[in-house]
């Protein structure tokens, strides 16, 4: 038996950092205070520039052409803490649902009848996951009211939720930078860890379609949208949220008269068929693929180099250090490559050094193929909090012993090149978020062979096993911190080569930089027997092609072919 006080349900919204943060509607202005701090808690509602009295709007005119934008330096010039920047209705989630598109639509709707606009700073787009959705957006008449707002169609699937939501305007990028702005997106998606959403922004909010509008129509997350105005009339009077909100009842009409099954059936129908250019692309034929050497988009990875017939013993690590110190709530986000490449960054030195523009970088995701790219995307994120690096954001580390700062990737190439093992010490919920591979693969590939973390996100503990990264947790709710590390020091893993048993025991030796010791014991997080054999082929790639190949393995070379 269930119980439900429908009296104390409310609008909500989540953010601003993870999306398992649920915050009411009234309360969102202090969570952004709370959850970003220093300067950006300090700003007053009154700093706030709306624009209503700069406004030039025809009395009583519904669907003008849009009166033009600000100039950029005027707008750039009232964005302050708490800006909304980003306003995006994505393909993640809601865009599955017609009635929330067609609110959406309608409190568009609404509000251009009311004279309202998206405030000039704010960057909008809609990008649903399916064609579908514009068809009944345009048959309900809605499409025009979006655009006026500045909601044009972007494409169809993942844009804003993964990173790739473009650049700010110039202006507004510049006064974020040289202001140090803590400004904010509001998106219709699923996912806003640190980070992920825009290098610029540092508080993201997950909120419902129509209420992504009502955003773009305030301009901050620094009110109330349950009772402050959303703008001015033609009139200036003050238009609420409840003003331009509609009805359950026009919701359901308009979904009953614009939502049809012959549109699924027409998009979904010619799915697979593709435009001019796709069918145009020439596409190689044959049982193996072709890799491109000169491709920075595809590359064969180096997962079966060397491969062997047999996997090789199981060993204790010895004489590792420390890449990364991190804390609790370490997302996949944190961890696996995404959204933009910069081009200060590893990834993006290069692509230069391969010849790509600028302008042609792309995004992670559209380069996930190219573990040149990808591995040196990991831990890249500008919001990774490195204690090795104290009072630093971003992808940087210190190489040990003779503590340089450098980033992540080129110190774990130097640890390469020296032989030298690598481990990652971090707190509770490591790994949580969007467990994507290539948080696994591209810790694989920097050389890290163990996480001792307090806890674990059940699929990235899963997925570090399956790329032969050993996951080891502090027991009985010990931590770096209770056991006096500071990751300057070199790690010995034992008990590991005698062999493994799901949730047996490691010891961890410790030797600090004073020439002292100490160790403990850690559980080893390989739950299940089926992991075992995972983690003896040092990763489940490796198992399956050993699987395949059956008495092929003799004959490595071939495996690797047929692999291939």
């Amino acid at each position: 038996m269930l119980d439900l006080d429908l009296s104390r349900v409310e609008p909500s919204v989540a953010g601003p950092k993870r999306p398992q943060d649920r915050v009411a509607l009234s309360g969102v202005a202090q969570s952004f205070r709370s959850g970003i701090g220093g300067a950006a808690a300090e700003v007053s509602p009154k700093q706030i520039s709306r624009f209503d009295d700069e406004r030039d709007v025809e009395a009583g005119a519904v669907l003008k052409a849009p009166p033009e934008r600000l100039h950029e330096p005027e707008a750039a010039a009232s964005v302050v803490n708490g800006s909304v920047v980003i306003a995006a209705i994505t393909s993640c989630t809601n865009t599955s649902n017609p009635s929330v598109m067609i609110a959406a639509g309608l409190l568009a709707k609404k509000a251009v009848e009311a004279g309202l606009q998206s405030r000039p700073w704010v960057k909008t787009s809609l990008a649903p996951g399916s064609r579908v959705v514009t068809d009944y957006l345009a048959e309900a008449g809605l499409m025009p009211y979006l655009e006026q707002l500045g909601f044009n169609l972007v494409g169809y699937g993942c844009t804003t939720c993964i990173g790739n939501s473009g650049p700010l305007p110039e202006e507004v990028a510049k006064a974020v930078t040289d202001n140090d702005l803590a400004v904010a997106a509001v998106l219709s998606g699923n996912r806003n860890f640190e980070g992920r959403i825009h290098a610029q922004v540092k508080a993201s909010y997950l909120a419902s379609p129509p209420l992504v509008v009502a955003y773009a129509l305030a301009g901050t997350v620094l009110c109330d949208l349950s009772k402050d105005s959303l703008g001015k009339d033609d009139n200036g009077k003050p238009v609420l949220l409840k003003d331009v909100w509609p009805s359950a009842e026009e919701v359901e009409a308009l979904v009953a008269s614009s939502v049809n099954s012959e549109q699924f059936e027409s998009e979904y129908g010619r799915i697979f068929e593709g435009d001019d250019k796709w069918k145009s692309m020439p596409a190689p034929t044959g049982t193996l693929f072709e890799w491109a050497e000169d491709s920075t988009y595809v590359r064969e990875p180096p997962f079966f180099i060397d491969f062997a017939a047999e996997p090789a013993a199981l060993a204790d690590v010895e004489g590792a250090r420390v890449l990364a110190m991190l804390g609790d709530s370490i997302t996949t986000d944190h961890i696996s490559p995404a959204g933009a490449i910069g081009p200060d960054s590893p990834a993006g030195a290069y692509l230069i050094e391969q010849g790509v523009p600028r302008a042609e970088f792309n995004s992670y995701g559209s380069r996930r193929g190219n573990h040149e790219v990808m591995m040196r995307g990991t831990f890249a994120n500008i919001r990774l909090r490195n204690q090795l690096v104290p009072g630093a954001e971003g992808p940087w580390t210190v190489h040990l012993p003779d503590n340089e700062k450098m980033s992540i990737y080129d110190a774990a190439m130097r640890y390469q090149n020296e032989g030298t093992p690598l481990v990652v010490i971090a707190g509770r919920e490591y790994g949580s978020g969007s467990s994507r591979d290539w948080a696994a693969k591209g810790s694989a590939l920097l050389g890290i062979k163990a996480v001792i973390a307090g806890s674990y996100e059940r699929i990235h503990r899963s997925n570090l096993v399956c790329m032969g990264v050993l996951p080891l947790q502090f027991k009985d709710g010990a931590s770096a911190a209770s056991l006096g590390l500071d990751g300057t020091e070199t790690f010995n893993i034992t008990g590991i080569a005698v062999g493994i048993e799901p949730g047996q025991l490691a010891k961890v030796s410790v030797k600090r930089a004073d020439g002292s010791q100490t160790s403990f014991d850690a559980i080893v997080r390989i739950d299940a027997p089926a992991e075992v054999e995972y983690f003896r082929n040092s990763g489940i790639l490796q198992m399956v092609l050993r699987q395949l190949a059956g008495p092929a393995t003799r004959h490595p070379a071939c495996c690797r072919q047929s692999w291939r």
